[in-house]
């Protein structure tokens, strides 16, 4: 889940990644006033005196924001070190995400591409609740053999944006680095992300903002 201002755990052969970063409303209801009629002391009939309204105020209610700012900023590591820098919403299916500059969001694909080298990219898929964690896995393995080495990861990411993965497989070869994510967002909906980093030069340029645009990753 975005986590701004912590760094990013260095998974085997994985690019530092670098961390993120209530309207209350009452109603006030009078309460009955008690019964009319009350004698005055001094004979002569009766004075019939009302009191006042007492107010009282009910339990504030919380209310959160339906809607994501079009922009927001984060802290990466740059070449001159941690700073901050903003990132643009943008829709997926069913899903919103912070996009960075420098990177390219295909809505119908939901890939996410180093937009000057298309070689880069992750692809980011909404689970449904019938999709089974173990078939997911087999899949996994069977994909990832191919390129290289496979590692698991999954569980707790210790100074990581994503935070915990319910599946994290990795693999490791001659072609760079395959990942293989199940990760839930805060409100409790599950996405797939299949990562390709290459060997290149715009390997940690690409793997930073990804891991911070991937913790963003919210239900529509």
């Amino acid at each position: 889940m975005i986590r701004r201002n912590q760094a990013i755990k260095i998974i085997p052969a994985v690019a530092a990644a670098f961390a993120l970063a209530a309207c209350t409303g009452g109603d006030e209801t009078p309460v009955s006033p008690p019964p009319s009629g009350i004698n005055s002391p001094g004979g002569g009939g009766s004075v019939t005196e009302t009191p006042p309204p007492v107010e009282s105020s009910a339990a504030p209610e919380q209310s959160f924001p339906t809607e994501r700012p079009q922009t927001d900023s984060f802290e990466l590591m740059t070449a001159d070190g941690y700073q901050q820098k903003t990132a643009t919403l943008q829709q997926g299916e069913g899903f919103s995400l912070y996009v960075f500059e420098g990177f390219s969001f295909d809505a119908a694909s939901g890939r996410l591409t180093l937009t000057d080298n298309t070689d880069y990219y992750v692809d980011i898929e909404r689970l449904s609740a019938d999709d089974d964690l173990e078939s997911i896995r087999k899949s996994a393995e069977q994909e990832l053999k191919k390129f290289g080495t496979v590692s698991e990861h999954s569980g707790e990411l210790v100074e990581h944006p994503l935070g915990y993965a319910e599946l994290y497989l990795q693999s490791t070869g001659e072609d760079g680095i395959r990942d293989y994510i199940v990760w839930e967002a805060e409100e409790g909906d599950r996405y797939l992300f299949r990562l390709r980093n290459p060997k290149g030069e715009e390997a940690s340029a690409f793997a930073g903002p990804t891991w911070i645009t991937l913790s963003t990753v919210r239900g529509e």
